[in-house]
């Protein structure tokens, strides 16, 4: 995922022709079977995230990564969730699995961040844990001091390490944040469409919200079609 060209102020190329409309990117996050990366593909999904968290009742090992990713074609980013993780854990997954991006989703500092990148040689980005008293001057310090992240994954402050199903204050986000922003967080087909027009991302990541209800990593693939189809009808709009 990387940051979409600026377009021009009053929505319009040089050209005096109108602009093209942004599309919102999709990441489908959390899936633990085959069955579900060929349902995200099939559904056009831009990436999909595989959790390398051992405590995630949503994690993959390596072996189940490599079996679900063996018909990924191209063009298709692969994420790999880690929380806290050791350089050895990083390397190993990232030596076996064709990852594409790193998503670190724990206590990570910026030069930890960069050192674990560095391990598997892939770009990274860095997830940011949205409480009911965070500011929008907290989130500003932390793009400054997560800057050389290829993008910011905003999700609510819940128990653990993301996956909660919890929906935050979207208009915390500043709009100068917008285009570096993955919006994450309780997201679901009934709920997405508002907060693309609300903040406007370049992508949007759900977990939770396309699994069977109460049932934490097993992917209801009707709820995955309807949520990209829901971000699909937002764009439009």
């Amino acid at each position: 995922m990387t940051n979409p060209a600026a377009s021009s102020a009053e929505g319009r190329e040089s050209n005096g022709q109108p602009a093209p409309r942004h599309r919102t990117r999709v990441k489908l996050c959390g899936l633990t079977k085959p069955e579900d990366v060929e349902q995200a593909v099939e559904l056009g999904a831009d990436a999909i995230g595989l959790v390398f968290y051992p405590k995630s009742p949503r994690y993959v090992s390596i072996a189940q990564a490599v079996e679900m990713m063996r018909d990924v074609p191209p063009f298709l980013s692969v994420v790999g969730l880690f929380v806290n993780a050791t350089p050895e854990w990083i390397g190993e997954v990232a030596s076996n699995v064709p990852l594409t991006l790193l998503q670190f989703h724990g206590d990570e500092t910026p030069s930890q961040c960069e050192t674990l990148a560095g391990v598997a040689g892939l770009p990274w980005l860095r997830a940011l844990r949205v409480a009911a008293d965070t500011r929008r001057t907290d989130l500003l310090e932390s793009a400054l001091n997560y800057s050389s992240a290829n993008g910011l994954l905003f999700d609510a402050l819940v128990e653990g390490y993301g996956g909660g199903g919890k929906v935050f204050d979207w208009s915390l986000i500043p709009a100068e944040l917008a285009r570096r922003a993955v919006l994450s967080g309780g997201l679901n087909a009934q709920n997405v469409g508002e907060a693309i027009r609300r903040v406007r991302p370049y992508a949007v990541d759900v977990s939770s919200g396309i699994e069977v209800p109460g049932v934490k990593g097993v992917k209801d693939h009707a709820r995955m079609a309807a949520f990209v189809r829901a971000v699909r009808e937002a764009d439009a709009g």
